[in-house]
């Protein structure tokens, strides 16, 4: 096995925490909305940097646990015991943007700066600026390395299928499928395409969900609902 540096392995520990943060949220997940896979993969990473973060300590990893804090933060009236409230989405939005657009400013091509740049076009497609969500997460796809940049093409994936561009979304997921990674697994990639063929062609969504209707845990789970909700 190839030598690695102790800063790669944190890297890996972290990778490792974060495919493990999938499992329980797809575990927990009830339903899935328009732009499912971006609020999930964005759920993922907060789980994961919240487990891996208590143990680094770097200024690029303080300034990205700082501006998950902010994109964290409630909106409304003060909460007690909340170190921070914004008045509307809006404002908290721009002040999240702020924060992370200038983590990934000050430090291109690192893993936090491309995780910070993930958490900017999760808000643009949150926003409903589809275009500028792509534009970002196309830049994470093509920058960054396989782990965070299947997280971006899952939520590619999203944005073409509900933007009515199918083809390019069953493409993004097929290459997910036949590339998977920690964070997006072949079996989360083959139940996402699951579910977006069902409506218009339930029979192929049947053909992807009966070999993860057998499978343990959280997939077996989601793929068995999944199937239970389709046309009969």
């Amino acid at each position: 096995m190839d030598r690695i540096s102790r800063k790669e392995l944190k890297a890996d520990n972290f990778a490792l925490e974060v495919g493990q943060t999938v499992t329980f949220v797809e575990e927990h997940r009830q339903d899935i909305f328009r732009y499912g896979g971006i609020a999930l993969a964005v759920i993922v990473l907060v789980g994961g940097y919240m487990m891996y973060s208590g143990r680094q300590h770097s200024k690029r990893q303080e300034a990205l646990f700082r501006a998950i804090q902010v994109q964290e933060s409630p909106v409304g009236p003060p909460t007690p015991g909340a170190n921070r409230n914004f008045p509307t989405q809006e404002v908290k939005d721009q002040v999240a943007l702020k924060a992370f657009g200038d983590l990934a400013a000050t430090y291109p091509g690192t893993q936090e700066g491309e995780i910070a740049r993930y958490y900017i076009g999760a808000i643009q497609a949150d926003e409903g600026k589809l275009a500028e969500a792509e534009k970002t997460f196309k830049e994470v796809a093509d920058k960054a390395d396989a782990k965070y940049a299947s997280l971006a093409k899952l939520s590619l994936a999203q944005i073409y299928f509900a933007d009515g561009r199918d083809q390019q979304g069953r493409a993004v997921l097929q290459d997910l499928m036949d590339h998977p990674t920690p964070f997006v697994s072949k079996e989360q990639a083959q139940l996402t395409l699951a579910r977006f063929v069902a409506p218009k062609n339930p029979a192929e969504a049947k053909k992807l969900l009966d070999p993860l209707r057998g499978m343990p845990g959280a997939i077996g789970t989601a793929a068995l609902t999944t199937y239970s909700e389709l046309p009969q």
